[in-house]
């Protein structure tokens, strides 16, 4: 039976290589696959999902309110779909997260979901928090904080390069993300006091 997968990380994990790299393999034996981005991320009127290390190719794009088990469904009956790719899966509504899970309950085709878990406030994403609880496999992608730690937390640095500790929870193109162990994130967030080396110019 098909399943739904939910890879998550912290920023900078390389999650977008690996959906390129999955789908790629599809493709070369002869599958074809079918991914999804959110809105936020287009080039033109395409979506694109684009890697740190230059891998790219167009995608669908989907926004609040799309039904994807339609759209799914519907190029499905047309072009066999073999599986289903989602790029920024945290920016998925629930009920999309759902019917991703139809899509793989249904209609058998395995869906990929790569996303962040958290935002740089440490709470979870709308789609995340749906793929968490809903998702048959759960894999985490792991990345390191400046310690040398497993990084789980990110946090936002604006343009004047200081943490942000409050904002809007999406910042698309202006902001830089910086992964970190929850103990250097807490001490970037002022939840505890530093008492190793100084971090980040605070704000």
């Amino acid at each position: 039976m098909a399943k739904l997968y939910f890879h998550y990380a912290t920023m900078n994990a390389g999650k977008t290589t690996m959906l390129l790299q999955a789908s790629y393999n599809y493709r070369e034996r002869g599958m074809r696959t079918m991914l999804f981005v959110a809105g936020h991320y287009k080039k033109g009127d395409s979506g694109l999902i684009s890697s740190r290390i230059g891998l790219e190719t167009e995608a669908e794009m989907f926004r609040d309110g799309d039904d994807l088990f339609a759209r799914v469904a519907d190029h499905h009956e047309h072009t066999t779909v073999h599986c289903v790719f989602v790029d920024e899966a945290q920016f998925l509504e629930e009920e999309q997260v759902w019917q991703l899970a139809r899509i793989a309950d249904r209609l058998n085709i395995p869906v990929m979901c790569y996303g962040l878990r958290t935002d740089f406030q440490g709470k979870l994403f709308s789609g995340s928090r749906a793929l968490l609880a809903i998702a048959d496999d759960l894999r985490e992608v792991r990345t390191i904080c400046r310690c040398g730690r497993k990084a789980t937390m990110v946090v936002r640095l604006g343009p004047d390069g200081k943490v942000a500790r409050q904002g809007e929870q999406v910042a698309i193109g202006k902001d830089v993300y910086v992964s970190l162990c929850r103990r250097h994130w807490e001490e970037e967030m002022g939840r505890a006091a530093p008492d190793d080396f100084i971090g980040f110019t605070q704000a």
